[in-house]
């Protein structure tokens, strides 16, 4: 019960870190490549590869990884096909760099739910 605890706080500290990149702007242009389009949860700090185009880590080592479906665990970028909601949208599904707003809403919407649900689960588990 204790290892659970430990992980979920590792696990609640990465998804608050991602949700307060996301609600600061984090994904507005990037001050390297301003030209590119920034692309959900790889041009995040959280992103085990951030900043690093070679990708020296693979992905199955990301704490996001207990969230994408086992058919997807070996895409190229696996959190891209997180369900971020009940109709079964990811980020894969809604990719437009048009829709970027769009698709931050919904990852912070998802990032909120699964928070508040570790956060329950963990307020449960010290009862």
């Amino acid at each position: 019960m204790a290892e659970q605890l430990h992980d979920d706080r590792e696990l609640l500290a990465l998804l608050k870190f991602e949700l307060a990149f996301i609600e600061d702007g984090g994904y507005g242009r990037l001050v390297k490549t301003p030209w590119r389009p920034t692309i959900p949860f790889r041009d995040s700090p959280t992103c085990l590869n951030f900043s690093q185009p070679d990708r020296p880590h693979p992905c199955s080592a990301c704490s996001l990884m207990q969230f994408v479906p086992e058919e997807w665990r070996t895409d190229p970028f696996p959190c891209h096909h997180m369900r971020l909601n009940d109709h079964g949208e990811t980020v894969d599904s809604l990719y437009d760099e048009n829709a970027r707003l769009a698709i931050e809403e919904k990852m912070a919407a998802w990032l909120r739910n699964v928070i508040r649900a570790l956060e329950q689960r963990n307020r449960h588990c010290k009862e």
